[in-house]
């Protein structure tokens, strides 16, 4: 793996989200998705597809920005459940979802992924949350 000066977010993430910031090793983006408020923390590290498999001091950047993402979820939208994943069965390039659950959302209690349930923000809306979580995380 090589540093972030070489890194290049997936299309598919890229297509998929809109950006919020850097942190120190992650580059924080809120998915297009509005039917729950949902990040998604890439670390910025070429070839990375597994956690276990980053350098060690990145594994604990890593887990500090899920913290700090967690927070920042948990301030702006007081959710009754977190969600963290790094699933990426469709996209390889490592990935964190954060995503705050509330018991009345469309997929409670299952999980977000396959539920069918997909809602695009109006315009500007995504542009908007993406600043003030930017706010929120610090940057």
């Amino acid at each position: 793996m090589t540093s972030a000066d070489d890194f290049t977010l997936h299309p598919r993430l890229a297509a998929d989200t809109v950006a919020v910031g850097d942190l120190a090793l992650c580059r924080a983006l809120l998915s297009r998705n509005a039917s729950w408020p949902w990040l998604i923390l890439v670390p910025r590290r070429v070839g990375a597809v597994e956690i276990h498999r980053l350098a060690t001091v990145d594994q604990v950047q890593l887990m500090a920005e899920i913290t700090q993402a967690s927070q920042a979820m948990e301030a702006a939208f007081a959710p009754d459940k977190l969600n963290v994943a790094a699933i990426g069965n469709m996209v390889p390039q490592l990935h964190v979802h954060v995503v705050a659950r509330k018991r009345e959302d469309a997929a409670w209690p299952g999980p977000i992924w396959g539920s069918g349930h997909e809602r695009a923000y109006a315009a500007g809306e995504a542009e908007a949350l993406a600043r003030r979580l930017a706010v929120d995380l610090g940057l």
